[in-house]
């Protein structure tokens, strides 16, 4: 008897997604979610967002519901759940969608630089300011100021901020003249507020400033129908950056992606499809395995694999495919980007030689292998 075995076209409907009749509605005005054959690079059609389920469909709904006002709008939601793609969706979606948007972390930057990052300074205001610095207020004048991580803003920083949300107005640091701010806010954090307000920690007034509207981003594990579509995306998206060719994804692959835990949530999801499409040979996805410490919450590093081992991995893989050609337009260093004595001189440092691709093709084709099956062509 002849075993089978399943796999899942990059470009088919999973069995996990919803039907496409219930997809949300797809006219080009409409914030739409990315389904499989959509082209993920086209950013004005699909604006990042993946995926179908219930769950993503009451965010998006939300954001069309407040995206057209100026209200100040609360993101919560866990690390690597896509705060930063909603809050570009809603400005997209806003009448500031022609100013800018601007980004800003408030972990990034050292708190005494703070007040200056956000507000600007005058030259002269403090030792080191040898020009005026405009801050992130003024750049995003008449647009959209996304302020990410907002629970870890300093606590002697949120009067100034809860000040320009009450009366649009600020100093920069060292000067006297007034500004006047016409700024949309949008805020985001994947802390609780509420229990910062508890603490001492977060003002009270500044919470209640900034929670006029909030939206709730769901956890992977919550939306566990979206992962194949979010699967695919990646796949595409990874395989079309690195010059791979990824045609299917085994059933057992997606099986086991799909009934992961990801407590690092689409960020987790991501990068684990980008190593997967790195170390797979051929083109059927490979899964590499998952670190046991990650199932407890924590994310750690990959156990047995180092940056070494992932670019000796794909350096062969590249010389299988070449037949061992390292140069010429076709040839394994155009391939990689490098120069052919670049990659000559990383192939001397990771151990590649003849036998190392004689070995590689042996394995992929299931052959003997010999001390002279196999040669590299500089």
């Amino acid at each position: 008897m002849t075993m089978r075995r399943d796999t899942s076209p990059i470009g088919e409907q999973a069995a996990w997604a919803d039907d496409r009749g219930t997809a949300p509605g797809r006219r080009a005005d409409a914030p739409r979610t990315v389904e499989p054959g959509d082209d993920p690079s086209d950013a004005g059609a699909v604006h990042g967002i993946v995926g179908a389920s219930p769950a993503l469909r009451r965010v998006l709904r939300l954001v069309r519901t407040v995206a057209p006002t100026d209200a100040v709008v609360l993101i919560r939601g866990e690390t690597g759940t896509g705060k930063e793609l909603i809050a570009n969706l809603i400005h997209t979606h806003s009448s500031r969608r022609g100013r800018p948007f601007v980004k800003f972390n408030c972990t990034a930057i050292p708190a005494g630089l703070l007040e200056s990052e956000l507000f600007g300074h005058e030259r002269g205001a403090f030792t080191g300011s040898v020009a005026r610095r405009i801050g992130r207020f003024e750049l995003a004048h008449r647009g959209t100021l996304l302020l990410d991580e907002i629970g870890d803003l300093p606590l002697e920083l949120q009067p100034k901020l809860l000040r320009v949300l009450e009366e649009q107005e600020f100093e920069r640091l060292g000067s006297t003249q007034t500004i006047r701010s016409d700024v949309r806010l949008v805020a985001a954090t994947n802390r609780l507020l509420e229990e910062l307000v508890d603490t001492g920690a977060f003002r009270a007034d500044l919470y209640y400033r900034l929670n006029v509207f909030s939206v709730e981003l769901p956890a992977l594990r919550e939306r566990p129908e979206d992962i194949p579509l979010l699967v695919r995306h990646f796949v595409a998206h990874h395989a079309r950056r690195l010059g791979r060719r990824i045609e299917s994804i085994p059933l057992d692959v997606m099986d086991t992606l799909v009934h992961h835990s990801w407590p690092g949530n689409i960020r987790e999801l991501q990068n684990t499809i980008h190593r997967a499409v790195i170390l797979s040979r051929g083109t059927s996805l490979q899964l590499p395995p998952f670190d046991a410490g990650v199932k407890a919450g924590r994310t750690l590093a990959p156990r047995a694999e180092t940056f070494d081992d992932v670019a000796r991995e794909h350096i062969l893989e590249v010389l299988r495919e070449t037949n061992g050609v390292v140069a010429g337009p076709h040839g394994a260093a155009a391939r990689l980007g490098l120069k052919r004595t670049t990659l000559l001189s990383r192939m001397q440092k990771l151990g590649i030689g003849p036998r190392d691709v004689a070995t590689a093709r042996a394995q992929r084709v299931g052959d003997a292998v010999t001390s002279s099956a196999g040669s590299i062509a500089p």
